[in-house]
C-alpha cells in the first residue's frame, strides 16, 4: 500500500508561513541551507514514475494565485479530474503571487511541507531541481507526449540532461502596434523577424511619432519593474542578447565579461538613451497604449485582449528591434514540477496528463492568453493557429528567435543582479558600465559562495 499522505492543513501553512522569517534571513545571508529538500536527498537518477498506482491516492496541487482567468480555470479543472475518475484526488491550495509565492515555497521546503505538484516561474526551476526540491519526471512522460510539446517548453524544464518541469502554455513578447498611427506617419511596418526595425530605426520612429503629437510614443511596462521584479530581466535581457551580449557567460562561471561588457553596455545604452530623451511613457497608471498615449508597447501576451478591445482592428503585433545581431526574444512561463515530497509520482502524473490534454491546454491558453504548450493545441488555436493574429509570439518560440533567460542554478543571483541594474539605469539614470559592473560582481560572488553550482548539488 502506498504511503499515507501528508494533507495540507491550517497547521501546515502556518508552520510555512513561520519559517518564512527564517529563509529570508537565509537568503539574505546569501547561505544555501542545506539541500533545501526537507529531507534526505534523493538520488539524481531516481525513477520517479513506474506505471502503478495503488488504491486511491490523494496529491495536493500548489498554484501561485495572479490573473483571476487561470485560477478560476485550473480550479475548474481539478473539479472535472475529480469528477470523471476516482484513483487519485487533488486538493488545489492557492497561495499568494511572488514573491511571497516563492518565499512560502522556500520556507515550506525547509521544514519539509512542499506539497505533492508545485507551480513555479519557469527559470526558477534549475535552482529548484539543484537543491533538491523536484524530481525528474523523465520516467513519467511518455515519448508521445514528450514530443508534442513546443520545443521551447522541453528546453524550459530541460536542467543537467534531465527534465524536471513541465508548462501547459508558454509566452510571447514583442512590440505592439498601432498600424493606422504608423501608416499615417508614413512609417514602414516590419513583415516578420527578417525585417525587423533596428535599433537605430526605432529610434527615429519615435522621434517622428512625437513630431505627430505623441508625446511619449513608447511603452516599456515600466511600472512592471520599478521594484525590480522579474519583469526587467525577462522583458529587456532581449536587448543584450539582440546587441550581442549576455547575462552571463554560456558556461555559466561567471558574469565578468558578459553582462558589463560593450555589446550589453551599448544595448542599455540605448534603451536609457529612449527614456533620457523623454520617448518613453513613465508608466504610472499602466494605460499608455490603451488610452492612446504611446501607440507602441514593448509588452507580453497576457495584454493581447485588452489592448485588442481598446482599438479594435487597429493592434498588430511585430518582433523587438535588433541591436546589432539580429531581433531577440524572451521565452519562458510558469511550469509544474513534481516535489521531492512527493508520495506518489505516478499519481501527480495522471493529473498533469490531464492538464496536458489539447482540451485542457486550450482552455488554459483562452483564460489566460498565453502560448498553448503543446503543437495538438496550437492546431486548434484560433489566436495561433495559421492566421492567427498572435502567430509570431509561436513563430519566435520555434524558430529559435526567443532565448531562455540561463538555465542555471544561479538564476534567482542573476535576475536579481539584472532587475536591480536596469530599474537603476533606466529609470535612474545611473551610470551604465559603472552599474553592470556592480551587478556582474554580486553574481559572480554568488557563485563563489555556491562553488560554482556544481551538478552534484549542494
Amino acid at each position: 500500500m502506498p504511503a499515507p499522505h501528508r494533507n495540507l492543513g491550517t497547521t501546515r501553512i502556518r508552520r510555512t508561513l513561520c519559517a518564512a522569517l527564517l529563509v529570508a534571513a537565509l537568503l539574505l545571508a546569501g547561505c544555501s541551507g542545506g539541500d533545501g529538500s526537507g529531507g534526505e536527498k534523493r538520488s539524481r537518477s531516481d525513477t520517479t514514475c513506474d506505471g502503478r498506482i495503488e488504491g486511491t491516492e490523494r496529491i495536493t496541487v500548489w498554484f501561485h494565485t495572479g490573473r483571476s482567468g487561470e485560477l478560476a480555470t485550473l480550479r475548474g479543472q481539478v473539479r472535472e479530474f475529480n469528477r470523471i475518475q476516482k484513483q487519485v484526488r487533488v486538493e488545489l491550495v492557492a497561495l499568494p503571487p511572488a514573491p511571497s509565492y516563492t518565499e512560502l515555497v522556500l520556507s515550506a521546503a525547509a521544514s519539509g511541507d512542499l506539497p505533492d505538484l508545485l507551480d513555479f516561474d519557469g527559470p526558477n526551476l534549475y535552482s529548484y531541481a539543484w537543491s533538491g526540491k523536484l524530481k525528474p519526471i523523465d520516467s513519467c512522460v511518455p515519448r508521445k507526449v514528450l514530443d508534442d510539446l513546443l520545443p521551447s517548453v522541453r528546453r524550459q524544464g530541460t536542467y543537467a540532461g534531465r527534465l524536471w518541469g513541465i508548462g501547459t502554455f508558454d509566452s510571447g513578447l514583442g512590440l505592439y502596434i498601432r498600424p493606422s498611427v504608423l501608416k499615417e506617419a508614413g512609417v514602414r511596418i516590419p513583415r516578420g523577424v527578417d525585417d525587423a526595425w533596428t535599433a537605430g530605426e526605432l529610434t527615429g520612429i519615435l522621434r517622428t511619432l512625437r513630431e505627430e503629437g505623441y508625446d511619449r510614443p513608447l511603452d516599456l511596462g515600466l511600472h512592471y519593474g520599478a521594484d525590480g521584479g522579474e519583469w526587467n530581466t525577462y522583458g529587456f535581457a532581449p536587448a543584450l542578447w539582440s546587441a550581442g551580449g549576455d547575462l552571463i557567460d554560456p558556461g555559466f562561471r561567471s558574469a565578468d565579461g558578459y553582462l558589463n561588457g560593450p555589446a550589453s553596455v551599448r544595448g542599455l545604452t540605448t534603451l536609457q538613451s529612449w527614456v533620457s530623451e523623454g520617448l518613453v511613457d513613465p508608466g504610472k497608471d499602466d494605460k499608455a497604449f490603451v488610452e492612446g498615449r504611446s501607440p507602441l508597447s514593448w509588452m507580453g501576451h497576457w495584454r493581447y485582449a485588452e489592448y485588442t478591445k481598446a482599438h479594435p482592428g487597429d493592434v498588430a503585433i511585430v518582433p523587438l528591434p535588433d541591436f546589432g545581431k539580429g531581433t531577440v526574444t524572451g521565452m519562458g512561463s510558469w511550469q509544474w514540477g513534481i516535489t521531492s515530497g512527493a508520495t506518489d509520482g505516478d499519481a501527480v502524473w495522471r493529473f498533469l496528463a490531464f492538464l496536458l490534454r489539447p482540451e485542457q491546454v486550450l482552455r488554459m491558453s483562452e483564460a489566460n492568453g498565453a502560448v498553448p504548450a503543446t503543437n495538438s493545441a496550437v492546431k486548434r488555436s484560433p489566436a495561433y493557429g495559421e492566421g492567427g493574429a498572435e502567430r509570431l509570439f509561436l513563430e519566435q518560440l520555434r524558430d529559435g528567435v526567443a532565448r531562455p533567460r540561463p538555465r542555471t542554478p544561479a538564476y534567482p543571483a542573476i535576475t536579481r543582479a539584472f532587475s536591480r541594474a536596469f530599474a537603476k539605469i533606466v529609470l535612474d539614470g545611473a551610470p551604465v558600465k559603472k552599474t553592470l559592473d556592480q551587478a556582474a560582481r554580486a553574481i559572480d560572488k554568488d557563485l563563489a559562495a555556491h562553488d560554482g553550482y556544481p551538478p552534484s548539488g549542494p
